[in-house]
């Protein structure tokens, strides 16, 4: 399972920071940043979730207000 943030989509409402660690606030740009994502395009970022954080890395994607990360299961299907 990874999840894939477009950053340039987000709007710096930092649901996904309090539902998942793998993210947290970057306040001099107003959005957010996923740690250790690797960038996949321009302001594009992939990382693969760790075992046990699947819920998390789930609710973070449905916090989303702009619907900027979006989680996918191993065989590349988009679950959220």
């Amino acid at each position: 399972m990874y999840v894939e943030f477009d950053r340039d989509t987000c709007i710096g409402m930092y649901q996904c920071v309090a539902e998942w660690d793998a993210f947290e606030k970057n306040l001099n740009d107003g959005k957010a940043d996923l740690v250790d994502g690797e960038e996949s395009e321009p302001d594009v970022f992939v990382v693969d979730v760790p075992e046990g954080d699947e819920l998390d890395a789930e609710f973070a994607a449905r916090a989303c207000p702009v619907d900027a990360i979006a989680l996918y299961d191993d065989d590349g299907e988009q679950v959220v």
